[in-house]
């Protein structure tokens, strides 16, 4: 890795936690922006080449996926819907517990109560990612 590599990985680093405190934050962009003191283009152009680079990573891991058989890491388990989503039971007496699914950096959780159609949904668009 050459210093231009390392100080674009820095600056996208420091990016990615200022887009972090500004979602914390519960500012909208511009007051955000005025706050800290820099324009809401430098804003936005950042916010661009983090999306960029995420994506760029998604590629990065579903190519490395499609050379490799897919292994389940440690605590998780492979989730396959083999019905339609509405002929999926739900268990009443299972109110409190929850769902957690993560693939490639994201993470969903839901409640028993969530519809199971948005799950299945969900599911969909990783599947598509895979």
């Amino acid at each position: 890795m050459n210093t231009r590599e390392i100080a674009a990985e820095y600056r996208l680093a420091h990016w990615a936690h200022i887009v972090r405190r500004k979602n914390e934050s519960g500012l909208s962009i511009k007051a955000f922006c005025a706050n800290e003191g820099f324009r809401e283009n430098t804003y936005y152009y950042w916010q661009r080449k983090l999306r960029e680079a995420a994506c760029e990573q998604l590629t990065e891991i579903r190519a490395e996926h499609s050379k490799q058989p897919y292994l389940v890491p440690p605590g998780f388990a492979e989730l396959k819907i083999t019905e339609a989503p509405e002929k999926l039971p739900i268990k009443n007496d299972l109110k409190q517990s929850e769902i957690r699914i993560e693939l490639g950096g994201i993470r969903i959780a839901a409640d028993s109560t969530y519809p199971v159609e948005k799950i299945a949904a969900l599911l969909g668009l990783f599947k598509q990612l895979c």
